[in-house]
């Protein structure tokens, strides 16, 4: 009876352990696949004047990548972003990081502070995606 239930016991681990490695292998999978339609909008960001100071690329069960670009305040007016916007409408990511730039804006100026430059826009990509705008040099990283 006891060598029953150590079989039994003995089954349902290696069957959880299999279980878990096809969820690990498949949240990878997924990340590199969010991921790489991440890294096809970098070239058209830099069309838009945002230029790519640093990246890099964290590998787990869930990788990532993190993308810091750099740009002006003068080429990210709210007229200018909203002809972007209207350009980028149909894809989807683009579009996340333009309206995420505006917010911060529309936020900022709320505030009545300067505008501090540079506009810093740092994108993480994992299996929810981040954007983060920064105007000025940020003190917290």
């Amino acid at each position: 009876m006891i060598d029953k239930i150590k079989q039994a016991i003995r089954e349902l681990t290696e069957t959880v352990h299999e279980q878990a490695t096809a969820f690990g292998d498949s949240a990878k999978e997924r990340g590199y696949s969010i991921i790489d339609e991440w890294i096809q909008i970098f070239p058209r960001l830099e069309l838009y004047k945002l230029e790519i100071t640093s990246f890099s690329l964290g590998v787990a069960i869930s990788p990532s990548i993190e993308v810091e670009l750099v740009g002006q305040h003068a080429d990210f007016t709210i007229e200018r972003l909203q002809q972007i916007l209207d350009e980028t409408r149909k894809n989807t990511a683009l579009s996340l990081v333009f309206n995420t730039i505006k917010t911060a804006y529309t936020m900022h100026r709320k505030t009545c502070a300067t505008l501090r430059d540079p506009l810093i826009v740092k994108i993480k990509i994992k299996l929810s995606p981040e954007v983060r705008v920064f105007i000025g040099e940020p003190l917290i990283q």
